[in-house]
């Protein structure tokens, strides 16, 4: 009797012990673009769930607060609203953080070298976890990267007029994101910095006479509404950022929660990038189907159009070298990386 009481006492006081373990935490997610976007998707139908799936049995319950479109933060804003701490933990594209995450945005200077986002992806991540100036980018701005990383599918460019030569663009506004509008760079077209949420108006209206963007998101954005004709130009896949934290809050979280947050960013990565492979081929052709013209030039135009582009990474290289930080290193070794992996580029930006 004495023992089957002592079992039941001790069972209770498990019991007691565990609830008062127990606690729910407010996490505040967010990312500027809405949900229609694959990344942002993903956040909610991979990361969110792959989170609440690792705290299981742990005691916490996470409060989810997820905040996209614009409703905490536009496009562009994440990075400072997780510095801020206005956001707990946020989805931050690189591509808008020339001057904060300078050495993420690579390849966008490397245009031309693959268009496997896997690839690309993977390279950049190996390099920046070997570079100590890429991983000190995120410290300096206040908060601890978990991961995450994710690529976007092969630019293609997108215009109001057909392109049957180079001569085709002289003069014409092309809408670009972030610093691809160094891709436009020798061409004869005139770069204009933009983002997919004003795309589909800027064409509209006439502020652009094309863009450059990539497939999957084009598809949702009705690109081909406004912008018909699509070159498959071979700009490539592109490295388009990952998951970071506020370093206040994440220090102060249980090391379950840190770990959950962890495995949500590798669960997240993984469903993003099968999900963008299955899905890239199916929205091109889809782009077609609902009225996109698809260039015939487009391989002779893209080997033109790489051969004439003046080379970013020349410049890319000498600006971030006058600010001490280790550009060269990073180029060469991304596209040691990239090469090794089996990527062909059509331009060797490091041996130029």
């Amino acid at each position: 009797m004495r023992i089957l009481q002592s079992t039941v006492l001790a069972g209770i006081l498990a019991a007691a012990s565990l609830a008062a373990q127990a606690k729910t935490i407010t996490v505040t997610l967010v990312n500027g673009h809405p949900p229609v976007f694959r990344w942002v998707k993903h956040l909610q139908q991979s990361f969110v769930p792959a989170v609440d799936k690792a705290l299981e049995g742990s005691g916490i319950t996470v409060e989810w607060k997820q905040q996209y479109g614009g409703s905490l933060a536009k496009v562009g804003e994440e990075l400072e609203a997780a510095q801020e701490g206005v956001a707990d933990v946020a989805l931050v594209p690189t591509i808008f953080e020339l001057s904060k995450m300078p050495l993420q945005n690579i390849t966008y200077y490397t245009p031309f070298v693959s268009s496997d986002p896997g690839i690309v992806t993977k390279a950049v991540e190996d390099v920046q976890s070997k570079t100590p100036a890429m991983m000190q980018a995120w410290e300096d701005n206040d908060v601890v990267y978990i991961g995450g990383g994710f690529a976007l599918d092969d630019y293609l460019l997108f215009t109001k007029f057909p392109v049957k030569s180079l001569d085709d663009l002289k003069g014409r506004k092309i809408g670009t994101p972030g610093p691809s509008i160094n891709w436009v760079k020798g061409t004869g077209a005139v770069g204009v910095a933009g983002n997919l949420t004003e795309y589909y108006n800027a064409l509209q209206t006439g502020l652009y006479d094309g863009v450059v963007t990539f497939a999957t998101a084009a598809l949702p954005a009705k690109i081909q509404e406004v912008a018909p004709y699509i070159t498959r130009i071979g700009y490539g896949a592109q490295y388009a950022g990952g998951i970071a934290v506020n370093k206040d809050w994440y220090d102060a979280q249980p090391k379950a929660l840190q770990q959950a947050l962890a495995a949500g960013a590798r669960q997240f990565g993984t469903a993003y990038l099968d999900d963008l492979r299955q899905a890239t081929k199916a929205a091109l052709e889809t782009l077609v189907k609902n009225g996109g013209v698809l260039n015939a030039d487009s391989e002779a135009l893209g080997k033109a159009y790489a051969k004439v582009m003046e080379n970013p990474a020349k410049l890319w290289v000498t600006e971030l070298e006058r600010q001490k930080l280790p550009a060269r290193q990073v180029l060469g070794s991304y596209m040691q990386e990239v090469k090794a992996a089996g990527a062909h580029p059509i331009r060797d930006w490091a041996s130029e």
